[in-house]
């Protein structure tokens, strides 16, 4: 899941700061360094579900902020499954709604 959890990272701030025909935002950018997949599985391994939850959603808010807030489209449906990963009371109940995240991020790019 550590995985899982950096790359929702990654692709909510290569919406923000990746700009198109600008050079590719990478894993090992300063912009990351908060939230590599280290720091996800230090997290992981402690059970430290809402501490995993307030990273994804500091990267959340910026991906938000990049589709245009909250009464978009795209934002909307960013803040429907950012709400499920938030429900998410361990780490076996957060492992589906950050992939489902992932994948919307990745789509959206």
């Amino acid at each position: 899941m550590d995985s899982h959890l950096e790359t929702a990272a990654l692709y909510a701030f290569k919406l923000a700061y990746e700009p198109e025909g600008s050079s590719p935002l990478l894993r090992d950018d300063p912009v990351m360094g908060e939230y590599q997949r280290e720091v996800f599985a230090l997290l992981s391994r402690n059970g430290e579900v809402g501490a995993i939850q307030f990273k994804l959603n500091q990267c959340l808010d910026v991906a938000l902020n990049a589709l245009g807030g909250p009464n978009t489209v795209m934002g909307r449906e960013l803040l429907k499954l950012a709400n499920e990963v938030t429900r998410a009371q361990t780490l076996e109940q957060l492992s589906a709604p950050v992939t489902h995240l992932r994948d919307y991020l990745k789509d959206i790019q």
